[in-house]
């Protein structure tokens, strides 16, 4: 495993982490992070799209959604999108 796998494994192993701690007025769930602070968690000056696949696909293998909004990213069970309604193709047409 390279380094760069282990920060990024090391940074997916926080942000669930962070999932169920207490903060923001809230005991746990859903939160927001800066893309600021994915950087430092991962060590990294920057956080290239390889990256981020690579810590998204860390965050899914733990039952997390990692949303990238530019500026920051959200992080969500994934669990939370098993009980949406489906659209089929009566609704599209």
């Amino acid at each position: 495993m390279t380094r760069t796998s282990t920060d990024l494994t090391s940074a997916a192993q926080q942000l669930a982490a962070l999932y169920d701690e207490s903060f923001g007025g809230k005991s746990k769930g859903r939160y927001r992070i800066s893309l600021k602070l994915v950087r430092q968690l991962a060590g990294k000056r920057r956080l290239y799209e390889d990256d981020i696949r690579s810590l998204t696909r860390e965050m899914l293998e733990r039952g997390f959604v990692l949303i990238d909004m530019d500026s920051f990213f959200v992080v969500m069970g994934a669990n939370t999108f098993v009980n949406y309604r489906r659209a089929n193709e009566d609704v599209l047409l």
